[in-house]
């Protein structure tokens, strides 16, 4: 799966992996570390993973995975920002 060069393999990346960080967070930590009162940590830590994952996929020469995990990773952001931190 992983030497496919093609859009919808960076989707599918794009997705799991910010969900993986986020289990982490919610259901491993469960209010046992704070992290500075900032609700978006978990968030943003997510999506910093994908910027990680992105550039690894671009310096593979694998773009259309790259382009997958971003267009992924900016919706995750942008949702996050309309529906969790602006309540």
């Amino acid at each position: 799966m992983l030497s496919k060069n093609n859009i919808s393999t960076g989707l599918l990346l794009g997705a799991i992996l910010p969900g993986i960080t986020l289990f982490v967070f919610w259901f491993l930590f469960k209010n046992q570390v704070v992290f500075m009162h900032k609700p978006g940590i978990p968030y943003f830590t997510a999506f910093a993973i994908n910027l990680f994952i992105i550039r690894y996929f671009y310096g593979k020469g694998a773009d259309k995975t790259g382009n997958g995990i971003a267009m992924i990773s900016f919706l995750f952001m942008l949702a996050i920002f309309i529906f969790k931190l602006q309540s």
